[in-house]
């Protein structure tokens, strides 16, 4: 079992776009690395946009984009002519492939999220974007937002990698979902946990077998993002941001 700190992330943007910048790979605490993504999951940016802040159009190339929105409410416009109003439990996959371009803003108040890039299984694919709304599903246990066509998950993402959420109150004790021939990476988004004996706080994550992942124990509420990632599936490290192998 391995164990991811906080204090690993990377800090960047600035008082009105703050980022921590996860880099997965680092879970095996090898800062030499020439690639710090784990497998096809490039990294995870927990960010905070504060209210009336816009991240003008740009492009993105060749990168896999879910969205998460732990509070507050984004507006996303892409070049698509798309418009929709993100908040908790509505997410958004966007498969840039060959090019897409988006903005998004905080109009209402403060935004927290997680946005997720993951190398596509194939460069310049066609770019698409995609909404589910997860409704009463992401109140208690895992619920599967995004994964491989062959998972059924309602976002499809390009890449034999699958993410799922969960959100259980303090005493809780979860089972990490299984898949063969995929590794289990999970991030606490807000709260804290116990994992074999090792207390894992916000900002924290850890990986390793689902056998040495059992025994995962809530003990403040707890927000968790859960990746499911063939560390050996092959892909393209051609993306805009998910392309980039180190900071």
């Amino acid at each position: 079992m391995d164990i991811y700190r906080s204090s690993q992330a990377f800090p960047a943007g600035n008082r009105f776009f703050s980022l921590k910048v996860n880099r997965p790979g680092l879970v095996n605490q090898d800062r030499d690395s020439d690639d710090y993504s784990f497998g096809p999951l490039a990294r995870f940016d927990h960010a905070t946009i504060k209210k009336g802040t816009k991240i003008r159009m740009h492009e993105h190339v060749n990168d896999e984009i879910l969205s998460y929105i732990g509070s507050g409410q984004l507006l996303h416009r892409d070049s698509d002519g798309e418009e929709e109003l993100l908040s908790p439990g509505r997410h958004m996959m966007m498969n840039a492939g060959k090019s897409f371009f988006h903005e998004e803003s905080a109009p209402h108040g403060d935004v927290e999220m997680l946005q997720i890039l993951i190398r596509p299984e194939k460069a310049d694919l066609e770019p698409r974007v995609r909404f589910w709304d997860a409704g009463e599903r992401a109140a208690s246990g895992w619920t599967l937002i995004g994964g491989p066509s062959d998972s059924g998950a309602p976002l499809e993402i390009r890449q034999r990698v699958a993410v799922y959420e969960a959100k259980a109150d303090a005493g809780t004790e979860l089972k990490v979902p299984h898949m063969d021939g995929y590794t289990p990476w999970l991030y606490v988004f807000g709260g804290s946990i116990q994992v074999r004996g090792e207390v894992l706080e916000k900002g924290d994550g850890v990986s390793g077998t689902a056998e040495k992942l059992k025994g995962l124990t809530v003990l403040e509420r707890a927000v968790l993002l859960l990746f499911l990632v063939d560390p050996d599936a092959e892909g393209t490290d051609s993306g805009t941001v998910s392309g980039i192998k180190r900071m």
